[in-house]
């Protein structure tokens, strides 16, 4: 994996916690040289990505929607920074950069680009790992109930290992570097589906 993209949430939670691990994972990133494709934002779990990745000697590109950049949110000292039209245009160029997903905690931005990254990867848009990075049991009720999904027959049993789950950012990498290609719905019979 030569570059991510680390889906998280522009704003700063009131624990420390979530920032302090934003910036370790920017930094644990450039330490390996995998590039951050992100948001584009200065803000929040955002800009603490950005700027411990950066600090770190690592590459940053960010994406971001002409009208984030023109409310002046951007962050101007990345590495590369695309202007896009709108969110649809911004979350492509996220999955045409990158080679896979990780999804820090955020709030309902961050959960549209996760669910849309597993929807993507099931039906065969995309085959890149989809990790959920879970920060002091952020997604603790979100991994629940998409184990609920399986178990109800509402994600296929092929499909149901796409959210690759770790509590530290090194260990979500190795669950990430070693995921395996799933059967994906293009690729299945309307016999199977």
């Amino acid at each position: 994996m030569k570059a991510l993209a680390v889906y998280c949430g522009s704003a700063t939670p009131y624990d420390p916690v979530y920032i302090e691990a934003a910036r370790h994972v920017g930094k644990t990133l450039a330490e390996r040289g995998i590039t951050v494709v992100y948001g584009g934002g200065r803000l929040g779990l955002m800009g603490a990505v950005a700027d411990s990745a950066l600090a770190a000697g690592g590459k940053v590109i960010g994406v971001i929607p002409e009208a984030l950049r023109n409310a002046e949110v951007a962050h101007t000292g990345c590495t590369e920074l695309h202007i896009v039209p709108g969110m649809h245009e911004r979350k492509k160029l996220f999955t045409d950069l990158s080679d896979g997903f990780i999804n820090l905690p955020g709030g309902v931005g961050t959960m549209d680009e996760l669910w849309e990254a597993i929807s993507w990867a099931q039906l065969g848009y995309h085959d890149k790992p989809v990790g959920v990075l879970n920060i002091a049991g952020y997604y603790d009720k979100l991994i629940e109930f998409y184990q609920h999904m399986a178990q109800i027959g509402f994600v296929r049993s092929q499909h149901k290992d796409i959210m690759l789950v770790a509590d530290n950012i090194d260990a979500l990498l190795d669950k990430m570097g070693s995921s395996e290609p799933i059967e994906t719905i293009f690729s299945m019979k309307a016999e199977d589906l």
